[in-house]
């Protein structure tokens, strides 16, 4: 493999002037330079980005954090996070943290050390006192799960308003009896979507009934299957619910299925998040769209735009209520 030294001497010219082309500066010559591409060319010199990166105290790596790679919600997001990363030459390490304090700081080791260059955060458990503290000299950027009055830059959906909406959708049907099946309140996501359907029960005129909120301890299938088996044994069953993820709604079906129960006739059911498989299911799944791959393409734009120093604004996206079989 040729090196630099080979490219100068071949093109005539030092090899600063080398470096100056290989980094696209403006300071030579259109004539020096293109003796120096065809040097590169006929040589097929090939540029160290190791060597490039420690001089510009670049790592061209961006981090995104996630609290598990089984949620199939993240997967999109992180598709469109990937596809603005190349388009800009730059990669992506994807971390998973368990919501595990100490695996979180070893990736924020990572942009300490400056072998990474920002952070896409998605996890609804992340230590946001370490994160505010690391955003005030390295560029981070929150998506879909913020923290509120941060200062840290998000983009995410109105999850009050959604959650309003999907419960607004099932009183529309005739149903007054909705029961909840929730996360942990921890968790900022959770509680504003409960706070859409509570809203949604008071403004229709409907007690709320705490008999009917379950919370999981986390997101899963067998989390939703158990919920769902509590509220099918309350003594006034609900004749609907809602959850606040489509893996806790796919948990839920199969227990009712289990059970020769019929959705939606003998209780409807929403979702939250348009996984692909809310659309596989028998019936499919009326669930609340988040524009999952957008929301991924922005949060990249914003981190690469906070990179170079510039100002970025947090974003709400708009979302949407596809109605299918379940209700």
């Amino acid at each position: 493999m040729a090196n630099i030294q080979q490219v100068a001497s071949l093109a005539g010219v030092s090899v600063a002037t080398v470096s100056r082309v290989v980094n696209g500066q403006l300071t030579v010559s259109p004539k020096t330079r293109i003796k120096v591409e065809q040097a590169i060319k006929k040589l097929n010199y090939e540029p160290s980005m190791l060597g490039r990166n420690l001089r510009t105290s670049e790592s061209r790596i961006l981090l995104v954090l996630i609290p598990t790679i089984s949620n199939p919600f993240y997967l999109e997001i992180i598709r469109g996070i990937e596809d603005i990363a190349i388009s800009q030459d730059y990669n992506i390490l994807l971390c998973q943290t368990d919501s595990n304090p100490e695996r979180e700081n070893t990736y924020f080791n990572l942009v300490r050390k400056k072998m990474a260059d920002g952070i896409i955060s998605m996890d609804p458990a992340v230590n946001i006192e370490t994160l505010v503290s690391l955003s005030e000299n390295h560029a981070i950027i929150q998506c879909s799960e913020y923290t509120i009055d941060s200062g840290i830059p998000f983009v995410t959906i109105d999850n009050e308003g959604a959650s309003f909406r999907a419960v607004k959708h099932l009183i529309k049907l005739g149903h007054n009896k909705i029961a909840l099946i929730n996360t942990d309140e921890k968790y900022l996501y959770a509680r504003q979507r409960q706070m859409g359907y509570q809203k949604a029960l008071e403004e229709h005129g409907i007690s709320i009934n705490q008999d009917y909120i379950f919370h999981t301890k986390q997101i899963g299938l067998e989390y939703g299957q158990q919920a769902m088996k509590k509220i099918l044994n309350l003594e006034k069953r609900p004749t609907a619910v809602f959850a606040v993820s489509d893996l806790l709604a796919i948990g839920a079906l199969k227990e009712i299925n289990s059970l020769g129960l019929k959705v939606p006739n003998d209780i409807a059911l929403v979702g939250f998040d348009q996984i692909d498989f809310s659309n596989m299911t028998n019936p499919t799944l009326t669930t609340i769209a988040q524009p999952m791959y957008k929301m991924g393409t922005l949060a990249a734009k914003m981190l690469i735009n906070k990179i170079k120093g510039e100002k970025v604004e947090s974003i709400i996206l708009d979302h949407e209520l596809v109605i299918r079989e379940s209700t």
